[in-house]
């Protein structure tokens, strides 16, 4: 799970954390082929997750959309031969992360251009609702609009299937599962750490955090071992 790739504000900024340098992304794709892990996307990931397929894996993600993941994480991704899936919020494309307003510095989101291109480079288009609601704070038919808009928003502008869903800040209810299945969708992620073992249930599915400070012991810890599933 990642949000940002791009260069960390200063100490103390709020959510740092959540801004990964574009040269430790590097060395994180790299040393996930080095120890012979494939990259992909939600999409790709598909079988996987149900059990038709089995291979060391790993599922790329990337929440909110913003321009800096398409312009130094897809370059790396394409290096690598890896796949992603990209949450985007799909009335606020060309926009900013206005969700955020106050609480962190204000960053471009993809543009439809280049969620377009994108998309024609292999990589997977996904929902993160129409506007990063909080499914918590909505009636339900605010809930399921913004679930079942979102998709249908996101194809008709990229013109491709979305067929992958994301939480807005990892919170969401039984009901909201529910209704991203019932809206079309394969899959939902949550913020909850954890791997995912083939079988789970796919419309509330564990990640695994990589921060700013993510090291190449933790990073490897993460991936290869059950320190992230004994955090779950």
């Amino acid at each position: 799970m990642y949000h940002q790739i791009d260069i960390p504000p200063a100490r103390g900024t709020p959510l740092r954390g959540l801004v990964v340098a574009p040269s430790s992304f590097a060395w994180q794709m790299q040393l996930l082929t080095f120890l012979g892990y494939k990259g992909l996307s939600m999409r790709d990931l598909e079988p996987f997750l149900s059990g038709a397929r089995t291979g060391k894996v790993v599922g790329i993600t990337f929440d909110d959309g913003y321009q800096n993941n398409f312009e130094y994480a897809l370059p790396v991704l394409q290096r690598n031969g890896f796949t992603a899936t990209c949450y985007g919020v799909s009335s606020m494309i060309g926009g900013t992360n206005a969700w955020d307003a106050g609480k962190v510095a204000v960053k471009p989101l993809m543009t439809l251009q280049d969620w377009r291109v994108w998309h024609a480079a292999g990589m997977d288009v996904g929902s993160h609702t129409c506007t990063h609601a909080n499914l918590k704070e909505l009636s339900d038919p605010e809930a399921q609009d913004q679930i079942t808009r979102s998709k249908y928003q996101l194809e008709q502008s990229v013109g491709c299937e979305v067929n992958h869903f994301c939480y807005p800040y990892g919170w969401y209810q039984t009901k909201h599962q529910k209704m991203v299945k019932n809206a079309g969708y394969a899959s939902a992620t949550t913020t909850r750490r954890g791997r995912v073992p083939a079988g789970a249930n796919a419309y509330e599915l564990q990640r695994i955090m990589v921060a700013q400070s993510t090291n190449p012991l933790q990073f490897y810890l993460k991936i290869a071992t059950e320190y992230e599933d004994r955090r779950a």
